[in-house]
């Protein structure tokens, strides 16, 4: 099992598993925005809630994966701590905002699911963390952390898809100010847990140290502080959040002149 479908970024494996959670995303989205607004909303938050099912029974063979403790030990990040494995990261925070993002209608978590859910869970995806990198497919760990990034991926997408959140330009500073309070917020739980002893290794949202992450290293060349360091995420959020809002509404405006020119207007 070990040495069949070895999946790193950008493989062969990679692309095939994404390529199956891209087909199912397809044709729910299909299916589902035929369906009144509340369906989508509570097929979208089932699915996010069977993510997070999903997600605890992922962790619970990582706390019995042995070869993943030592790979870790061996990093210096310590072996499998439970506290530190919680559903808080960046990536995997959206399987908790996402359902109350659709059903409450919240534009500052469905701003933040939208835009920073999928950038999160990419990045991790193709900077996977330490034990999840050129391993089989078919390990729990590799099912496990591949299928909920995906899961994440596209359903903080199907926000949009779905027609549950139509992105506008002025989000930028929504999106921006949530993801600030959320990740200050978080740095906070990564210091408790580090001073009590919960976690010495606590690093949700990366607030603490970059981990080896080429970015955020370069970014703490620049500003060598906790936290602070995260500060020029902005240079790649900007642009970000702009060009996914005008291609939403590029496709907008495209399918309303081709509705239009069907109807003989």
């Amino acid at each position: 099992m070990k040495d069949v479908l070895i999946c790193k970024p950008f493989n062969g494996v990679f692309f095939g598993f994404a390529a199956i959670f891209a087909v199912i995303f397809a044709v729910g989205v299909v299916i589902l925005r035929k369906k009144e607004e509340r369906t989508r909303a509570i097929v979208l938050s089932v699915a996010m809630v069977l993510t997070l099912v999903g997600f605890v029974v992922y962790k619970l063979f990582l706390s019995r994966d042995e070869d993943f403790s030592r790979i870790t030990d061996a990093a210096g990040l310590g072996s499998f701590n439970w506290w530190g494995e919680l559903p808080i990261q960046l990536c995997n925070i959206n399987m908790i905002l996402i359902p109350i993002a659709a059903l409450t209608r919240k534009r500052p978590l469905m701003c933040f699911s939208f835009f920073l859910g999928p950038l999160g869970a990419f990045f991790a995806l193709v900077l996977p963390s330490t034990g999840f990198e050129s391993y089989s497919i078919l390990l729990p760990r590799m099912l496990g952390f591949f299928g909920t990034h995906w899961m994440v991926l596209f359903g903080s997408l199907a926000l949009g898809a779905l027609g549950l959140y139509k992105p506008e330009y002025k989000d930028f500073i929504v999106t921006a100010l949530t993801g600030l309070v959320l990740s200050f917020g978080i740095f906070l739980v990564n210091m408790l847990f580090r001073t009590t002893g919960l976690d010495p290794h606590a690093n949700y949202f990366f607030a603490v140290e970059p981990e080896g992450n080429p970015i955020l290293e370069l970014f703490h060349s620049w500003i060598p502080y906790p936290f602070l360091y995260l500060i020029p995420c902005l240079l790649i959020l900007t642009p970000y959040v702009l060009l996914v809002v005008s291609i939403v509404k590029g496709a907008g405006n495209l399918s309303a002149r081709s509705e239009k020119e069907r109807k003989g207007e």
